[in-house]
């Protein structure tokens, strides 16, 4: 059975869990990130102003297909990033948002490649994210920071925004968390080597790894 076909209280279960694994874990913190996930006929995703070491399955806030609040609590004020990457790839199943110390340390950083953040450093960084394009610097909330993430979700399922973290798609949950995860890992190694010489995959390691492991 696919996740659209799922059960939603499995789904809200799921959310909650691995959202308070995030939190335990220090990968945000207070009420910073933001999950959701995609049902047949809308979006599951977490409270605006709660932290995700605590979220109440039942109070997850329910969307319809045109973004509106159909129950639960108010949505993230962030739903316009996640609404943004569903409807830019169609086949994502949930998307993962967090401000997560290393990765918004990258974000930062005014001599990174806006192209691409983060070097080849790992074959697991090449195959769950690929290319990392950074988005620049807007307000939070600011609808024009939607447009700009839709300009490269059509062909990134991941993106950093300048001074905030990254935002992650993946075809089920378990996948976007697990890609953020590695993100995240990758961004603490690339700060720990930035003053070292470092010998990083060549393209043809990369481009062998996107040949064996399609995203």
């Amino acid at each position: 059975m696919s996740q659209l076909q799922g059960n939603e209280t499995k789904l809200r279960d799921d959310i909650a869990k691995l959202a308070k694994s995030i939190f335990d874990r220090g990968l945000t913190f207070g009420s910073s990130g933001n999950i959701s996930v995609r049902l047949e006929e809308g979006w599951l995703m977490t409270p605006t102003g709660s932290t995700m070491g605590e979220i109440d399955p039942a109070r997850i806030s329910k969307l319809d297909g045109q973004g509106n609040h159909l129950s639960g609590d108010p949505p993230t004020k962030e739903t316009f990033l996640h609404i943004a990457m569903y409807e830019e790839r169609p086949p994502t199943g949930a998307v993962v948002h967090l401000h997560s110390t290393h990765s918004v340390a990258v974000s930062c950083l005014g001599d990174i490649d806006p192209n691409n953040v983060l070097p080849p450093i790992t074959a697991y960084y090449v195959m769950k994210i690929g290319k990392l394009p950074l988005i620049p610097y807007f307000p939070p909330g600011d609808l024009d920071l939607a447009r700009a993430v839709r300009e490269m979700a059509s062909d990134h399922h991941a993106v950093l925004l300048a001074n905030h973290g990254p935002v992650v798609a993946g075809k089920s949950l378990r996948d976007a968390v697990y890609a953020t995860e590695e993100l995240e890992e990758t961004a603490k190694l690339f700060l720990m080597l930035r003053n070292s010489q470092t010998r990083f995959l060549t393209e043809d390691q990369v481009a062998n790894l996107h040949e064996k492991f399609p995203s």
